[in-house]
């Protein structure tokens, strides 16, 4: 009876092998590389999806090999930001609509987006440009430019500080000119592939010329949201947001957008501006909407 007990203890204390560090098989391994060596991102995780599937064993191997090369690719992007001058890295999109109408009534309507931005290891900075100019029978109907400079800091994957320099004109609500500075905090609430979602909070201060000549001085707390919802590879849903508080005076500006990519560069848009602006010195309580269809390209 001795025998088969220490027969029994010994197989107890031999190590389990170890069922995913068996090697991949040669063709799969080939399939994989062959992926990697191409750099799609989408390519590599299907195959190595379908790799794990088809072989549990191996699938160590599988993520040693996707993990290395997404380090490699790491540091060759990082080598190349942080060897890059400022004039390089920047992207950016142009925007544009419009409508024109003859006849009974002479009609002209136009609106232009225009963002370039630099992403760095650190830093990012955003240069935005627009405006929407509408002309019915001789009459402005609408008349709004807009332009801002936004760098940003990020202290982490999560964390940043932003500064914001503003322009604006819009003679329906009665202004010529009216600048803002601000600077604050930020942090990513959500960050995935299908859906990005940030906030940011500061003080601001904002100098207004009125189409009378009058000029006002404001300090006040200024806050924006951004969201993006990636629901397809072709669809993307935006929601962006900013808000001002100042002593008796409330300015809020919130843009709803829907991208449907139609190439590689090209995509079709359909936005829902609204803009909102408490009593000031030439207008009550004033309450705007735009509905927009536009085109985009992207470079």
């Amino acid at each position: 009876m001795r025998a088969p007990l220490f027969l029994l203890s010994l197989l107890c204390a031999t190590p389990a092998i170890a069922t995913d560090d068996v090697p991949l098989p040669p063709t799969v391994r080939e399939m994989l590389e062959a992926a990697i060596a191409n750099g799609n991102e989408t390519d590599i995780a299907t195959v190595a999806k379908i790799a794990r599937q088809t072989n549990p064993e191996s699938s160590s191997e599988i993520q040693r090999m996707v993990a290395s090369w997404k380090e490699r690719t790491k540091a060759t992007h990082d080598t190349l930001i942080r060897e890059a001058s400022f004039g390089d890295l920047w992207t950016g999109r142009v925007e544009a609509g419009g409508f024109r109408s003859t006849g009974s009534t002479s009609e002209i309507g136009i609106s232009v987006n225009a963002t370039v931005s630099r992403i760095g290891l650190q830093w990012t900075h955003k240069l935005t440009a627009s405006a929407d100019y509408r002309r019915a029978n001789g009459i402005t109907s609408r008349e709004r430019y807009f332009g801002s400079y936004e760098p940003r800091y990020e202290f982490d994957s999560r964390g940043f500080a932003y500064g914001l320099t503003q322009f604006e004109r819009d003679t329906s609500i009665g202004y010529d000119e009216r600048y803002t500075e601000s600077i604050g905090v930020g942090y990513k609430l959500i960050m995935s592939k299908p859906l990005d979602l940030s906030v940011d909070i500061g003080p601001s201060v904002r100098h207004a010329k009125y189409l009378t000549g009058e000029r006002e001085t404001k300090l006040g707390v200024r806050g924006s949201m951004g969201l993006a919802w990636r629901a397809s590879p072709t669809l993307t849903i935006k929601q962006s947001a900013a808000g001002y508080a100042e002593s008796e005076v409330y300015t809020l500006n919130s843009l709803t957008s829907i991208e449907t990519k139609v190439a590689t560069r090209w995509s079709a848009a359909l936005s829902y501006n609204v803009q909102y602006e408490s009593e000031t010195l030439l207008s009550a309580r004033d309450f705007d909407t735009l509905s927009r269809l536009t085109l985009t390209y992207d470079f």
